[in-house]
């Protein structure tokens, strides 16, 4: 007797007892819906109602929006960091493609200051950009060498300073090293910057015999990024290594970057960008279509 006494004392205060007490009108206690659902109310919660957890791949509204977490289709205005006048020319571009372009160079052209070019046993020049021609068509009148240039938009640069024979290599270093040491013949002098993107007389590798004639240097401006860009574009591995530093560790959260090479790419990873696309040869329009479409106008 004593031991069914415990029993029944302790079967009034066990499971029953408790969804009894627990259900009052119209509710179910948590033990009976256990059986019932198999799941807990607490469980239930997760699952639906106003306090639902976020679908994989959706962000939970309450929870603060992060720079990482900004639509890249949302792209519509650019930070143009090249020097002037190619930042010019890019940001009208951008413009008429329905981008808001943002002019903010990182870095400036200084001409270091040279005598009259001694172009003597000198048989053809090589320009690697728009400003190695223009700064040095201002230290001599010479326009009879001929010219060989790393792509178009220098070729053009070379056409307006009065050079008639002028070849373009339409690329990156490497194929103005290939068009010089198929075509040039005797000494090529190389006028350009004081630190050089790349290594001329390493690519020819003797095949032709150069002169380095550094005529400019390139100094970071140290301009702040404009107030809410969504890309930013890198026309240069110097320009690249200004951006990254500038924005720091985090500061490409969120944002786009499109480089104009694989080396101009290279530096910007160090800023935290959230794409960093390349363009498919070193060219402005190739960079501007990496870029894609503006996000349409609201």
């Amino acid at each position: 007797m004593p031991d069914r006494d415990r029993r029944a004392r302790g079967d009034r205060g066990g499971a029953a007892a408790a969804d009894r007490r627990d259900a009052g009108p119209g509710r179910i206690g948590p033990l009976a819906a256990i059986r019932r659902t198999g799941r807990c109310s607490c469980q239930r919660r997760r699952d639906a109602g106003p306090r639902a957890w976020p679908a994989a791949g959706r962000r939970d509204p309450r929870r603060r929006r992060r720079p990482e977490d900004r639509d890249l289709t949302g792209i519509r205005q650019v930070w143009v960091t090249r020097t002037e006048p190619g930042a010019s020319r890019t940001a009208a571009r951008l413009a008429a493609r329905g981008f808001e372009p943002l002019i903010a160079p990182v870095l400036a052209v200084r001409p270091i200051l040279q005598p009259t070019p001694d172009l003597t046993g000198i048989s053809a020049l090589a320009f690697t950009s728009p400003n190695g021609v223009a700064i040095f068509a201002d230290l001599t009148p010479e326009r009879g060498l001929p010219v060989f240039v790393v792509g178009d938009a220098t070729a053009e640069r070379a056409r307006q300073a009065g050079f008639a024979d002028v070849t373009s290599a339409s690329g990156a270093l490497l194929d103005l090293a290939w068009l010089i040491a198929s075509e040039a013949t005797g000494r090529v002098l190389v006028p350009g910057a004081r630190e050089p993107a790349g290594d001329m007389d390493a690519l020819l590798n003797g095949a032709v015999e150069t002169v380095i004639l550094p005529i400019y240097e390139a100094t970071e401006t140290k301009a702040k990024p404009p107030v809410g860009f969504d890309a930013v574009l890198a026309h240069s591995p110097r320009a690249a290594m200004a951006i990254a530093r500038t924005l720091g560790r985090k500061g490409g959260a969120g944002r786009l970057a499109v480089a104009i090479s694989a080396a101009a790419a290279a530096p910007l990873a160090a800023a935290g960008f959230a794409e960093i696309r390349t363009a498919g040869e070193p060219t402005d329009a190739a960079v501007l279509l990496a870029l894609g479409n503006p996000a349409a106008r609201v």
